[in-house]
């Protein structure tokens, strides 16, 4: 995932980020773990909390994609594969609880070879 490709000022725009994933700004809202109102008015998609939330979701995103080959499939695992080790939730879960971090460190662990 490209950054300019989803970007508009240098802020992540949750409509340019539906549209490279062939969602709508109200799924993108739902798997950050925000409400429809803070991606859909431009004033509140830009604050702190909702950059952050979608930062961390396209974080994960651009770190995963290449293992299935595409944002496309990569979003599909964010949103349904339960993580191992983690009460059997999704990273969606884990970036709606505030714990983005949890993923990175099971990646990580997948990274060096070891069974999640």
């Amino acid at each position: 995932m490209v950054f300019a490709e989803i970007a508009e000022n240098g802020k992540f725009a949750p409509g340019k980020l539906a549209a490279t994933l062939l969602t709508t700004v109200e799924e993108v809202a739902q798997t950050a773990g925000l409400s429809r109102d803070a991606v859909a008015r431009k004033a509140r998609a830009g604050t702190p909390k909702t950059q952050m939330r979608l930062r961390e979701m396209v974080e994960i995103l651009t770190r995963v994609s290449p293992r299935f080959g595409s944002d496309l499939l990569a979003y599909a695992w964010y949103r349904s594969v339960p993580l191992a080790g983690y009460g059997e939730v999704t990273a969606m879960r884990l970036v709606k609880d505030g714990r983005a971090e949890a993923v990175h460190r099971y990646l990580d662990r997948l990274d060096a070879g070891i069974h999640a």
